[in-house]
């Protein structure tokens, strides 16, 4: 599989997925105006990559960065951690870091929910420091 870059938008978060190093970021704004036609490309890819062989030796790691997302993509979001919830109950290593910055309690807030709905994948809460 190859490297899946989408670079980010006004309403849209960029994508990097390189399957080969087992890494996906997603960072920026979700709200794109059709979310689904938007991270099709991804959950197709995904869907390929988690299905593959299993990488029980390896850790796939995923970042998560989106300062804000409307409704429909919350719901997007729920789905892509069913799946990685439902990789890693079949033995696939997921560590998901939901990154937030210091000063967003919501970003906070919406992670802390979506990790409550998962239970076999390793979720970290980062706080980013503002500071320079």
């Amino acid at each position: 599989m190859e490297k899946l870059m989408i670079e980010a938008t006004k309403s849209s978060p960029s994508i990097c997925f390189d399957p080969k190093a087992n890494f996906l970021e997603i960072k920026g704004e979700s709200y794109p105006e059709n979310s689904a036609t938007f991270y099709k490309p991804l959950f197709a890819m995904l869907d390929l990559y988690l299905s593959s062989a299993p990488l029980r030796d390896e850790t796939f790691e995923v970042n998560l960065e989106i300062v804000y997302f409307n409704s429909i993509s919350s719901k997007i979001l729920m789905n892509f951690f069913e799946a990685l919830d439902g990789a890693a109950e079949n033995g696939k290593k997921i560590v998901v870091n939901w990154r937030y910055h210091e000063e967003n309690d919501t970003a906070l807030e919406c992670g802390e929910e979506f990790m409550e709905g998962i239970s076999a994948v390793a979720f970290n809460l980062v706080m980013i420091d503002m500071v320079k």
